[in-house]
């Protein structure tokens, strides 16, 4: 997963995920300009494996976090990073199970066909709940994510996960335990992850710890 080589950087001039796009308005009767990016909303969920008191998390490269972490170096009509300076395990993340709304389906049915691509396990529809909605990425996208919590067994899992390789997905399925995961929310800053996986830990721990516990 992270062995990536020859990265090259050029402008986003079309996607099928992102528009990159320039907003012009009057604010107060003054004139402003802000960059955005129109996106996709999205779902996220925080599966609980009752069968080894873990959570279930995926582990993947994202290039948005390696440019990040990476210097730019330009290239006649392009940038480049050394990946020998900077080694693609920069840009590996631990995450939340998550895919984006893309297709006219309800919410917890997209939910639901996440988990058993990126994770292989069949959950149920009334076994999902629904924690919350919010806007990510204020400054630059504000698409809508909503949260789920579902707790699983081994006996719920049929696949091995791992994503869709057609769309060149590469997902490690990864299992952390809940002893071990509050290091996750605060202490570790050495573990690169979004701001919902530690949203949904803290939820976790506020609303349920002490039920799966029992």
């Amino acid at each position: 997963m992270d062995n990536v080589t020859d990265v090259t950087v050029s402008p986003c001039s079309d996607s099928a995920y992102i528009k990159p796009l320039r907003v012009f308005y009057k604010q107060n009767g003054v004139s402003k300009t802000w960059d955005a990016v129109k996106s996709h909303d999205s779902v996220c969920i925080l599966l609980f494996n009752k069968s080894t008191e873990s959570f279930v998390f995926v582990k993947q490269f994202r290039p948005a976090i390696y440019i990040q972490k990476s210097e730019l170096q330009k290239h006649e009509d392009h940038w480049k990073i050394d990946t020998g300076k900077y080694p693609g395990e920069l840009g590996i993340t631990y995450e939340l199970c998550a895919g984006i709304v893309d297709k006219d389906k309800n919410l917890d049915v997209i939910a639901q066909e996440e988990i058993l691509e990126e994770c292989g396990f069949q959950v149920p529809l009334e076994k999902l709940q629904r924690i919350t909605s919010y806007r990510s990425g204020v400054g630059t996208n504000g698409a809508l994510q909503t949260i789920f919590y579902a707790e699983v067994t081994g006996e719920m899992r049929v696949t091995e996960g791992g994503g869709n390789h057609h769309e060149g997905e590469l997902i490690d399925v990864v299992e952390v335990p809940v002893k071990e995961s509050r290091r996750l929310i605060l202490d570790d800053e050495n573990v690169t992850k979004p701001v919902g996986l530690m949203f949904a830990l803290l939820w976790f721990y506020e609303n349920k710890h002490g039920a799966c516990s029992t």
